[in-house]
């Protein structure tokens, strides 16, 4: 399938590694021009590198701050003016830490706001203007499966991707006469980072080694493995070409056949 990318400018947040770098990695495979940002200025150019050289695609790392308003819109000014028009953008970052309620201070809640739900308001504040003129584009978030079944450690997360969710779903309502479409993808348990954070913390609580949980994670999904960060990657650029232009306010689960729900 030809996703229709080449020449295109897609930005991609938190690219220096997981889901995101895949992403970019995906996208920059397809043709596209892709502007990749992270916190970590030495992480994100040599992220870049690799796939520049990997594809010979035009790739550009940047550095920008997933909680600064000032930085995302930095990042999206420098695309425009150094890449051209912006025709698609995942919306990404870190996640919260882990824990339980009554661990979290009002510090901890509005930090998990800046870090998941304002970043991803700003960013769509940041590429608008720009998707207007051209008209049209695709815009993605990461989001988790704890939006369809909360995660018992992950309570700021459960809450703030769950508002993402909605933003999105909400968006591509109001925005979808002007061909900018909006659409979330939920990982499931995907080898990244963060699902190694979230095992430890979850075999020190159980008293089990981390091998083991991981093992009987595994063992518990329909397809039988974890997730590679390939999988989501090729999964969100798909959603964020042309490919699938006939899809807006979808969560589309990339989870092995974790979530049992029916919708």
């Amino acid at each position: 399938m030809d996703l229709n990318l080449k020449g295109k400018v897609v930005m991609v947040a938190a690219a220096s590694k997981g889901m995101g770098y895949a992403t970019a990695l995906e996208c920059a495979r397809e043709g596209a021009i892709v502007s990749m940002a992270s916190r970590d200025k030495d992480s994100i150019e040599a992220a870049a590198e690799t796939i520049r050289q990997e594809t010979g695609a035009q790739v550009k790392a940047y550095t920008f701050d997933a909680k600064d308003g000032a930085s995302i819109a930095k990042w999206a000014e420098a695309t425009l003016e150094e890449l051209g028009p912006v025709k698609g953008l995942l919306v990404n970052a870190g996640g919260p830490p882990t824990g339980q309620f009554e661990s979290f201070s009002d510090d901890d809640w509005q930090d998990a706001f800046e870090l998941t739900l304002m970043s991803s308001v700003r960013m769509i504040r940041a590429v608008l203007p720009t998707m207007r003129a051209s008209g049209g584009g695709s815009i993605l978030a990461i989001t988790s499966s704890s939006v369809k079944e909360p995660i018992d450690i992950l309570l700021l997360s459960n809450v703030m991707r769950s508002g993402v969710t909605s933003l999105f779903k909400s968006l591509s309502q109001q925005l979808g006469p002007e061909n900018i479409r909006f659409n979330t993808m939920i990982p499931g348990k995907i080898d990244t980072d963060r699902l190694r954070g979230t095992i430890k913390a979850q075999s020190a609580k159980r008293g089990i080694s981390e091998e083991e949980l991981s093992k009987n994670m595994s063992a518990q999904l329909p397809l039988q493995r974890f997730g590679t960060a390939e999988d989501a990657g090729k999964a969100c650029a798909f959603l964020l070409s042309d490919a699938s232009s006939y899809i807006t306010g979808v969560s589309l689960a990339v989870d092995g056949g974790l979530i049992k729900t029916v919708w």
